[in-house]
């Protein structure tokens, strides 16, 4: 059986250097102590926005709690973000959000109900699960309810919300410069490293996943 370290040696042959460089650069920076959770967000432009926001901060997976809509980032948007961030699909329901805690996250809601913390104010301390509402409605009442704290963006104008893909790129911006300033070791372990290694290289190669299935069936 092969071990990641030869899955991804073998595949990095395939590799351009200036792609092969760049993967093994950004993978350093890369986190999944902050995960974004979507819930049920229709617009594609919206969906290529976020899935572009969060690439560009380093955390590299969306879990996409779809019911009526289907999360399908619009590809001009994304500028090539989808290549690096990796979507999960989930039913909408707390059955998802219990797996999520299950893992270890804290689920907070963003919004600005149950006497939300103020991003700026809020201090990260353990993973965390960001949960994201519609574009109409925001968090529905029943993740409210299941939300273990809330979170809210200070508005000073008129307006009293952001856009959701607005919102999803300020606070990913912001818990990265928390998470920067802190001594939280909100990094990547090894292993969860070298397998984004790996994810990477096989979106980059044209077949990738026909190369690897070769490359396993091997004696």
């Amino acid at each position: 059986m092969k071990t990641p370290h030869e899955i991804y040696d073998y595949i990095k042959q395939f590799l351009t250097e200036e792609r092969l460089n760049k993967i093994e650069h950004f993978s350093v920076e890369s986190s999944d102590f902050v995960l974004p959770v979507m819930e049920d967000v229709y617009q594609y432009r919206n969906a290529a926005a976020i899935v572009r926001s969060v690439e560009a901060c380093g955390f590299h997976q969306v879990v996409a709690l779809e019911e009526e809509n289907v999360f399908n980032p619009n590809l001009k948007v994304t500028k090539g973000a989808d290549t690096w961030v990796k979507v999960e699909k989930l039913p909408r329901n707390l059955a998802s959000l219990q797996e999520i805690k299950s893992r270890g996250y804290k689920i907070l809601a963003v919004s600005p109900e149950k006497n939300a913390t103020m991003l700026p104010d809020y201090e990260v301390k353990e993973p965390i699960a960001l949960v994201f509402g519609t574009e109409l409605e925001g968090v529905s009442q029943e993740i409210l309810d299941f939300a273990d704290e809330t979170l809210a963006i200070p508005m000073y104008g008129f307006t009293k919300s952001f856009n959701v893909s607005v919102a999803a790129a300020i606070c990913m911006y912001e818990l990265k410069q928390k998470l920067i300033k802190s001594n939280i070791d909100y990094k990547l372990s090894e292993e969860k490293l070298l397998q984004i290694k790996i994810r990477w290289a096989l979106n980059s190669i044209k077949s990738g996943e026909m190369i690897l299935e070769k490359f396993l069936e091997e004696k």
